[in-house]
């Protein structure tokens, strides 16, 4: 891994860019392969089959990241979890990934995070025994897969005095202590989904957001862009449906059961400094914990729910106030001073794509609290790839299992997957990112690149000013998203590039400074 000044050669998406390969892709050539959905597997995908050297056009609806893949809980999981339900393949799956992307492919945009278990009055003692082996547990879950100690810490029994030092919101009443844990954090699930990309960009994937697959078939795909509204062909020896919730409604057969995990964001004020996340255990559950997500930006996220939804899915779900009133009972239940739906300043849902394998017919569903989160590569009778199932951990994995079986069934020239070594847009090893002259949450986003992101601000003062007062986000990183990561609009900054909209009071504080963006109304040469 080298750092650059600049863009990596070939990475740089635009409107430009997607205009004319648009224009190259409908009704051109035959490519290898078409996938069809750029979240976080689909840009996966994407990568996988252009780093064997396959031709590669990847297309979505509407932009990078729209869909599950910007609501996580932006963690790279270890699979303690999993491994607490007896699911080992999942929780080894997960932990190798995880450490994957910590040391190999993506450190700019994943770092250890620690998490405290508070051992409130009500953890009970034979719980927190049973959380403190769990935690061993995903220790030497990190041993198996061969993480490195120096990139994730061991777990430990704290005191009560260093508990409240690592979350001072925490009530001190009857505090026994707490079990602190590390885990992998994303500095954003959406910047992960870009970077992705953006590194198959550079390996030369055609990346199509605002065009919408209409219908599949074995020798490619019939699609609208959603800019013009023109349809055309886009032929291929493969298709690769990675349309996460909405991958049912392009093959028949497939059957999702989605589940919605709500998050809460917060003010930094309302629980104060927050060295550490926490893990609060969930009353009557066993290994299910929400969670407090401290942010770069100062936020901090609460959650998560997992409840099933019926019916039809819509492009952004809505956080019910059921699921906010759970969340905040919840926090509330360690917290010396309570934090009010008033404090709520904004709130996300996303769907998982669980696939749904219980027999159909009458009777109860499993919760889909239940439902496996290992993943399906599904070929259909007119032989379209749909992978599905999974987590954001194991999209690698997601993605060389769908262009393995793609490789296999149309005799693809290609041989194995080699993106477990290659590294994503802006990655570099750990000394080498914190040597770069940039501020520290700009490396965080942009890795190698933050010195370029800031040098656009060095060449015009206005752009060095947050878009937005109190928040870090400045014209600068917005002028590099419109050239070199394939944002369109508006929507596309605030919401997927970066996290402004998930305060909606934010998001229109912001949009003039957005616009002005837009418009041209900085200088062209900068």
């Amino acid at each position: 891994m080298n750092a650059s000044s600049g863009p990596a050669p070939g990475s740089s998406l635009s409107a430009a860019r997607r205009a004319r390969e648009l224009t190259d892709s409908v009704g051109g050539r035959t490519v290898d392969v078409l996938v069809v959905g750029l979240g976080v597997t689909g840009a996966g995908v994407a990568l996988d089959a252009a780093a064997r050297g396959l031709s590669v056009v990847a297309v979505d609806a509407h932009d990078l990241a729209f869909g599950t893949s910007r609501f996580s809980s932006k963690l790279v999981h270890g699979g303690l979890r999993y491994l607490a339900s007896g699911a080992l393949g999942v929780a080894h799956e997960s932990a190798v990934e995880r450490g994957v992307l910590m040391e190999r492919t993506a450190p700019h945009l994943v770092h250890a995070q620690p998490f405290v278990l508070p051992l409130t009055p009500l953890v009970s003692r034979s719980q927190a025994a049973l959380a403190r082996a769990g935690f061993r547990a995903g220790d030497t879950l990190r041993l198996a897969a061969r993480t490195a100690r120096a990139t994730l810490p061991p777990p430990r029994r704290l005191t009560a005095v260093e508990t409240r030092r690592l979350a001072p919101a925490l009530r001190g009443d009857g505090l026994r202590g707490g079990l602190l844990s590390w885990d992998g954090q994303l500095s954003d699930d959406a910047r992960l989904v870009t970077a992705l990309a953006r590194t198959a960009a550079g390996r030369g994937a055609r990346v199509l957001t605002r065009v919408r697959a209409l219908s599949l078939g074995p020798a490619g795909a019939r699609v609208r862009d959603e800019v013009t509204g023109e349809e055309g062909e886009i032929r291929s020896r493969a298709v690769i449906n990675a349309a996460g919730v909405w991958a049912g409604g392009l093959v028949d057969g497939v059957r999702i059961r989605p589940s919605r995990g709500t998050h809460l964001v917060l003010r930094p004020e309302s629980l104060g400094p927050l060295p550490a996340g926490m893990h609060i255990p969930i009353p009557g559950e066993t290994n299910r914990f929400v969670l407090v997500l401290p942010q770069d930006d100062g936020r901090v996220y609460v959650g998560l729910t997992d409840e099933p939804v019926d019916g039809d899915i819509p492009d952004v779900p809505q956080a019910p106030e059921t699921d906010i009133g759970f969340l905040l009972d919840v926090l509330c239940s360690v917290l010396g001073a309570p934090v009010r739906r008033a404090d709520v300043v904004g709130a996300f849902a996303g769907l998982r794509p669980l696939l749904d394998t219980a027999p159909e017919g009458p009777g109860t569903a499993p919760r889909t609290a239940d439902l496996s989160r290992r993943h399906a590569v599904l070929t259909s009778g007119e032989g379209v790839v749909t992978v599905v199932g999974g987590k954001l951990t194991t999209y690698r994995r997601m993605a060389e299992d769908a262009v393995d079986t793609a490789v296999r069934l149309r005799r693809l020239p290609a041989g194995p997957s080699p993106t477990a070594a290659l590294p994503l847009v802006g990655a570099a090893p750990p000394h080498v990112l914190d040597g770069l002259p940039a501020p520290r949450r700009l490396v965080r986003r942009h890795g190698t690149e933050a010195p370029a992101v800031l040098a656009l601000a060095a060449r015009d003062p206005r752009l060095a000013e947050p878009v937005l007062p109190g928040h870090p986000v400045t014209g600068a990183e917005l002028l590099w998203s419109l050239r070199h990561e394939g944002a369109l609009d508006e929507a596309d900054l605030l919401d997927r590039r970066t996290r402004i909209g998930l305060v909606p009071a934010d998001r229109a504080a912001a949009l003039d400074a957005v616009r002005a963006l837009l418009d041209g109304a900085l200088p062209r040469g900068v």
